[in-house]
């Protein structure tokens, strides 16, 4: 019975051996291995906390609402923690809203552009020829288009312009680089023999695509996922900083660096803007030290599978 029973243990060892870690496994692996990606994850997830959390204990009239006695008032004021600004608007309670709504907005755009560029770029990758042509040739004459400028004349120009309008334009140019992303992987993919051994046993080519290729680039997903929110981030906020983001009626890191357009703004009152700053700064650094652990993931993940 002894011997039957460590036979046993030594197969169940061997199997566990013999199959390879899945793709979550390896990446909690890779992020705890690095300590600055454990630090990174940890920031963003009290960011988050911070951001999403907080505002459900905040009530937007009272955060828009202004308090001329309260003007300018600086941080450490009681009531104040981070301060006010000229309206008498309390600095920390815009800094919860700001934050959310530029990661709400960077985060809808990177998954709708995913979406959209992921089964473009998949049909082209996978079919080639003319359909590849026709979907490259529009990605490329898109691509060549000036982006910053096109946003800020469609922001004037457009009525009744809010977030949801924001995020639109922001995705009309988002997916075409996402396209081009995953073609080049459903290119490498096509001719790979578990492909062609789908096609030989019947299987139809959106079964082949969705059911077959996707799950063998769900690792660049999340790798895309991750560093595409902070780069849209990035971009709401230079918007929101020069007028054509958000409306100057709804917070946003962009808005509340923008007070450093003035210059008595940044000598005099540094509570106006520098919180801002620093918030988006964490968010970008934590973002590309995880990506930076998430790549390395992917990299393993290839070698042990």
């Amino acid at each position: 019975m002894a011997k039957d029973k460590s036979s046993n243990n030594k197969k169940e060892k061997k199997a566990k051996q013999a199959t390879p870690p899945s793709g979550f496994r390896i990446i909690w692996r890779e992020i705890m291995h690095e300590p600055s990606a454990r630090v990174a994850l940890v920031v963003i997830i009290a960011i988050l906390l911070f951001c999403f959390v907080g505002s459900l204990f905040l009530n937007k009239a009272d955060i828009t609402a202004t308090d001329i006695m309260a003007a300018n008032d600086p941080w450490g004021t009681p009531g104040h923690i981070l301060g006010a600004d000229d309206g008498g608007r309390d600095i920390f309670k815009l800094l919860i809203m700001g934050g959310r709504n530029s990661i709400t907005i960077g985060i809808s755009v990177t998954l709708i552009s995913l979406v959209i560029g992921l089964i473009v770029g998949m049909f082209a990758g996978y079919f080639g020829g003319v359909i590849d042509n026709i979907v490259m040739r529009i990605v490329d004459f898109i691509q060549i288009m000036p982006q910053f400028p096109i946003l800020i004349v469609l922001a004037s120009v457009i009525p009744n312009y809010n977030a949801v309008t924001l995020v639109m334009m922001m995705t009309l140019f988002g997916w075409t680089g996402e396209a081009r992303y995953y073609r080049s992987f459903v290119l490498a993919q096509r001719e790979r023999d578990y492909v062609l051994a789908s096609k030989t046993s019947g299987s139809t080519d959106l079964q082949i695509m969705f059911r077959e290729v996707l799950p063998n680039i769900s690792s660049m997903l999340i790798i895309d996922i991750v560093l595409m929110v902070a780069g849209n981030i990035g971009i709401e906020t230079g918007l929101s900083f020069i007028g054509y983001g958000l409306p100057t009626t709804t917070p946003s890191l962009g808005t509340l660096i923008g007070y450093a357009n003035d210059p008595v703004n940044v000598t005099t009152r540094p509570w106006l803007w520098l919180p801002a700053a620093l918030l988006l700064l964490v968010i970008s650094l934590s973002i590309n030290y995880v990506g930076r652990a998430l790549q390395k993931a992917a990299d393993a993940r290839q070698r042990e599978a």
